[in-house]
């Protein structure tokens, strides 16, 4: 897979070098994870990374669209590996966990604005919040327990 990384990396002009194939690396295997959790994911290979090389990193490969950062609101900054479709994510509530949401296949209705303003639409960025299954588990748990408690 390092061979794959340092493919994209040259394809974008970028140098290949050990903190920028770590992060890939982190962000293929963890998607959407915020800057603290890619730092402490490429410390277990590079132990001596710092920081502000990571915030480097991020930044460079989000600039060359190798790396997409998303904010839902309320949020803090989470980083993917995935860019080259057109795809949204699904946040919970309660807990913050993030998943992705395929777009439609073939013709995208969700790029097809009700008045695009005369822009020229490549992507569209739509986020669904609701309640995980863990948490969703969690929570009928809990009023079932409490609902006992009160009889």
């Amino acid at each position: 897979m390092a061979s794959d990384f340092e493919a994209q990396l040259r394809a974008v002009s970028l140098r290949v070098t050990r903190p920028r194939l770590a992060v890939l690396s982190a962000l293929r295997d963890h998607p959407h994870v915020d800057t603290d959790a890619v730092i402490r994911l490429v410390r277990t290979d590079l132990p001596t990374v710092s920081h502000q090389a990571v915030y480097d990193v991020l930044r460079a490969l989000t600039d060359a669209g190798l790396v997409r950062r998303i904010q839902p609101a309320g949020a803090t900054a989470r980083y993917e590996a995935r860019v080259a479709d057109n795809h949204h994510h699904i946040v919970c509530r309660s807990c913050a966990a993030i998943a992705d949401v395929d777009c439609a296949v073939g013709q995208a209705p969700c790029l097809t604005a009700s008045d695009d303003h005369g822009f020229v639409v490549d992507e569209a960025e739509v986020v669904y919040w609701g309640t995980c299954p863990d948490c969703a588990t969690e929570r009928t748990a809990q009023r079932s327990v409490s609902s006992e408690g009160s009889t």
